[in-house]
């Protein structure tokens, strides 16, 4: 039986957080992982670039059993409804899976302090200071760096879905480290240049 990575998807999500990410889990290995989709409710869901996209779970409904939470920025984590995603990123954490947050979905687990204790990063510290508040006291892990991975928790800046993409990649083992950092290197340098870096 294939294991589950859930991508949480919120209204205004940001297409290419997901998008290198779930096709390189596809092609990696489709007999391994099944990619599906998780949101507050089990409707279609608006991207930031218009993709409609109607979840496969909702948070009530969604399977107990899984890899892998990966939790895609965009424009709705600041808002009052995303609260709910904390105590399904508290639970995962807790029961040893792979928790993994891009731009303001890695600042989110901030707010909820998941990230006190771990390497992280996120796309400013000040501004996830500022947001989080005194739930965030993990300054000084924060690290000015594409994408972090510790302890099963991945983050990454928004600018950065290709590192995002390979860190999950390596957390979930679905392929020797070497293919995984030639698929980064095909995608981030290009057909041309991928073979010279």
């Amino acid at each position: 039986m294939k294991k589950n990575v859930l991508f949480v998807i919120l209204e205004g999500f940001a297409d290419w957080e997901a998008a290198y990410l779930s096709s390189a889990i596809r092609t990696f290995d489709t007999n391994q992982y099944d990619v599906k989709t998780v949101s507050l409710e089990k409707k279609a869901v608006e991207s930031i670039g218009g993709f409609r996209v109607i979840p496969d779970y909702d948070i009530h409904d969604m399977p107990k059993e899984y890899e892998a939470l990966i939790l895609i920025g965009g424009t709705s984590w600041r808002g009052e409804s995303a609260q709910q995603i904390g105590p399904l990123a508290k639970s995962c954490l807790h029961d040893g899976k792979i928790l993994a947050g891009i731009c303001d979905a890695s600042a989110f687990l901030g707010t909820i302090g998941l990230l006190n204790d771990v390497r992280h990063t996120s796309n400013d510290c000040d501004n996830l200071k500022q947001w989080a508040k005194n739930a965030y006291t993990g300054e000084k892990n924060y690290i000015v760096e594409p994408a972090v991975r510790d302890e099963k928790i991945i983050t990454a800046n928004g600018a950065s879905p290709l590192e995002f993409a390979r860190e999950v990649l390596m957390e979930l083992s679905i392929a020797p480290e070497s293919q995984i950092l030639n698929w980064y290197r095909f995608h981030k340098f290009g057909f041309y240049e991928a073979d010279q870096n």
